[in-house]
């Protein structure tokens, strides 16, 4: 719950920085000089990525939590049994085992969107955060082509 507090706290604060930008672009646009207005546009193609990335990155994080809602709704959530330091790095032996398995799980049910998605909560645990997003995207892309 708090991680979701800050989560749209950082958004907000985004959409804001992203409003101003907007702004500083526009009044730069309106000047009667060309590098000013080439500043002005680039400020607004600079602002299109951002929005952009905050959107995906917001679909990503309510598309996950509706997997999660489905699996722990099914009994399927992985258990996060990784010990943990007191900084709170897991344990790498334990988070490599946890690993294993749900990497042979993932490849001997490549068609089920919930080993994917269990791949990618070990793929979190082992602190490999691009290849857990990347694994979660394809969790979502599988679920949302067997309701179609």
């Amino acid at each position: 719950m708090v991680s979701k507090l800050w989560a749209w706290l950082f958004a907000g604060l985004l959409v804001i920085f992203l409003g101003g930008a907007v702004v500083s672009a526009w009044r730069f646009l309106r000047v009667d000089d060309l590098v000013a207005r080439v500043i002005g546009a680039a400020v607004l193609v600079i602002v299109g990525v951002g929005v952009w990335y905050l959107w995906r990155e917001l679909q990503l994080a309510f598309r996950s939590e509706h997997l999660g809602r489905i699996l722990e709704s099914e009994g399927g959530l992985p258990e996060d049994s990784v010990e943990r330091s007191p900084g709170g790095r897991p344990d790498r032996a334990q988070a490599d085992e946890q690993f294993s398995r749900y990497a042979a799980e993932a490849e001997s049910r490549p068609e089920d969107w919930r080993s994917w998605f269990r791949l990618a909560i070990a793929y979190d645990i082992a602190s490999d955060r691009r290849r857990a997003r990347h694994t979660m995207r394809r969790a979502i892309r599988m679920e949302r082509g067997a309701d179609s």
